[in-house]
């Protein structure tokens, strides 16, 4: 058996006029590795990572001239020479409790992976439900087998998607979530992915799979944090599977430094009478792409999908969602909110897609963005793709400044430009926050925002 090792390589020669020069051959890579990989996981799992690498080499890394990518342009990702992280089980984490004090929350349990590996030096699993699994995906498919093969890989598709192929095939760890039918898990999953920048820029691909049976309940947390400076390319893909009548909550708060890359995918499978909610945060990040799928195949679902992006310099974010009605009786909802600063440019991507036989949906889709510098760009794209002919659905789009009006209204009374800009910051970034069921987790984000808004203070005192 081949022991994996850090492996860089140079791509020879490719022209850069119309898809990027590659930096990092990961077919090449995949291929000196493929022995290790092969240890982990089934069979199918390792026909999965095979077939995955292959569609990757066969599509390349999207450039503008792809439809799904036009305003995303990942050249300085893809020209960034990057080293795949080794498993390296075993060793001592490469972060402290310390320098993550801040990200864990009290009465949860807490899992953190360390460049794509479990470390449980730094986790601590709270009593759990009987029949309930909360484990590394590497230890998983030791002890639950079947049930990794049930799922893994049966949603979140590579065919058409090369960060979720790259994914699929050099996956080595993770997160394994199982709530068995009926169990309720009081205390949040608090899981806390880590960049570690290293003396070269790392690509490591945590692989999460999340299985709530019939009739359970469960909340997640997702961090995706950096300590220490330079540049990293995490690829995360989320599958959550909601059994018939079960509830999940699911929160993701993505504030990794500037230089990291970020490619995830969320692929969500919905049976009948589900009610699945995520609220993604986005603030870090050179390049961040989240790709959120809903798929509702069931009747009386309800799928909640909001988010909140402020970026600022020249950090570029992009959300693209897709929510797939399969089913009659279902309701959709979807708000995403953006602030830009400076140079900074978003990207909002969203498909409600409404099969003939799904009668009686309920769809609605709403981007709303705010620019505070006349150089920061947003493109904004709601869509609707309906096959049935009784139907509620809604989509709509703005861009815009903060009102003048408001402005000179508040400065009339007495508070000045600058606090009154920042008031008015906050009021619209707090429509977002306040959706947050958790308390610590919507202080935690209330805390950035005063910090992140010039005169925090006065608007906290407004407030």
């Amino acid at each position: 058996m081949t022991i994996a090792t850090e492996r860089k390589v140079q791509a020879p020669g490719a022209s850069e006029k119309s898809a990027p020069a590659a930096a990092t051959d990961f077919p090449a890579i995949f291929g000196e590795l493929q022995d290790e990989l092969a240890s982990r996981g089934s069979r199918r799992v390792t026909h999965l990572r095979q077939s995955a690498i292959r569609r990757f080499a066969e599509l390349g890394f999207p450039t503008t001239r792809h439809e799904e990518w036009r305003f995303t342009n990942v050249k300085p990702l893809v020209r960034t020479p990057l080293t795949v992280a080794a498993p390296a089980e075993g060793s001592a984490p490469t972060v402290t409790a310390a320098e993550l004090e801040r990200y864990f929350y009290p009465d949860c349990t807490q899992l953190v992976l360390v460049n794509g590996r479990l470390a449980p030096e730094l986790s601590h699993l709270e009593d759990l439900p009987a029949g309930a699994v909360v484990s590394s995906l590497a230890d998983a498919w030791q002890s639950h087998p079947a049930l990794i093969d049930q799922h893994l890989g049966r949603y979140a598709s590579f065919d058409e998607h090369a960060f979720v192929a790259l994914n699929t095939a050099f996956h080595r760890d993770g997160v394994f979530l199982y709530v068995p039918k009926g169990a309720v898990i009081d205390k949040p999953i608090n899981l806390i992915v880590v960049g570690a920048a290293q003396a070269e820029p790392v690509a490591f691909f945590p692989r999460l799979l999340f299985v709530a049976e019939e009739s359970s309940q469960v909340t997640i947390f997702e961090q995706h944090v950096s300590v220490g400076d330079g540049a990293y390319f995490t690829c995360p893909v989320l599958e959550v599977v909601a059994g018939a009548n079960s509830t999940i909550d699911h929160y993701k708060l993505q504030r990794e430094s500037t230089d990291a890359f970020h490619m995830s995918t969320l692929q969500v499978k919905q049976h009948r009478d589900t009610n699945f909610s995520s609220h993604c945060l986005s603030w870090g990040g050179s390049i961040v792409r989240n790709d959120v799928n809903a798929t509702l195949d069931g009747e009386n679902c309800t799928s909640i999908l909001n988010g909140l992006y402020m970026v600022e310099g020249k950090q570029l974010v992009d959300n693209h969602m897709r929510v797939e009605h399969n089913q009659p009786n279902c309701y959709s909802h979807e708000l995403y909110k953006g602030i830009l600063e400076g140079e900074a440019r978003a990207v909002f991507t969203g498909r409600i897609y409404v099969e003939e036989d799904a009668q009686k949906t309920d769809a609605v889709q709403a981007n709303r963005n705010l620019l505070l510098s006349n150089k920061a760009l947003c493109n904004s794209q709601p869509q609707l793709e309906i096959f049935a002919d009784d139907v509620r659905c809604t989509h709509g789009s703005t861009v815009g400044q903060l009102d003048e009006l408001a402005i000179f209204y508040l400065r009339s009374r007495g508070i000045g430009e600058e606090a009154a800009r920042s008031l008015l910051t906050y009021a619209f970034a707090a429509d977002i926050v306040t959706r947050v069921k958790l308390p610590q987790v919507r202080r935690d984000l209330e805390e950035f925002l005063f910090r992140r808004l010039p005169k925090g203070e006065i608007v906290r005192q407004a407030v």
